[in-house]
């Protein structure tokens, strides 16, 4: 109907392909770009600063159906092969299961978007891509904190 197959993205299966066009519609034009519609979404984090500290960071509460879909999908991703499910697996060592599934289902909104607005969006990212980048990233991370301890 909508001229693009949600499917394709690793997670979403046809029932949650379904909740979320239904919730969402064909007109992409009331979010200007991603940011908004995550936020409408409510699976981006919520800063309430006052005074320079940091008084909350929760996301904002709600269970839109759009964003209970996007998160069983998420929590699917827990034994993918991928480089969607090792993203998964690294937060919830990092956050915990609760945070991971939002975080993974803000990622896989963000790859909703482009696909729904402009009918296409590159991600096709392989588990080993993947792990090669996070390696990168960790070695410069640790190159860094061994510079500044001498």
């Amino acid at each position: 109907m909508a001229g693009v197959d949600l499917t394709t993205l690793e997670g979403l299966e046809e029932g949650t392909a379904l909740v979320s066009r239904s919730a969402i519609g064909t007109d992409m034009t009331r979010w200007p770009s991603v940011q908004p519609f995550c936020h409408w979404l409510g699976l981006c984090p919520q800063h309430n600063i006052s005074g320079g500290k940091v008084l909350s960071r929760r996301v904002r509460p709600g269970a839109h159906r759009v964003t209970v879909a996007l998160r069983l999908a998420a929590r699917s991703l827990h034994h993918a092969q991928s480089a969607w499910g090792a993203f998964f697996r690294r937060m919830k060592a990092r956050l915990g299961t609760p945070k991971a599934i939002t975080a993974a289902a803000h990622k896989l909104a963000r790859l909703v978007y482009p696909l729904l607005k402009h009918g296409s969006a590159d991600v096709q990212q392989g588990l080993e891509h993947y792990e090669a980048q996070y390696h990168e990233r960790k070695v410069t991370t640790m190159a860094t904190q061994a510079k500044a301890l001498g």
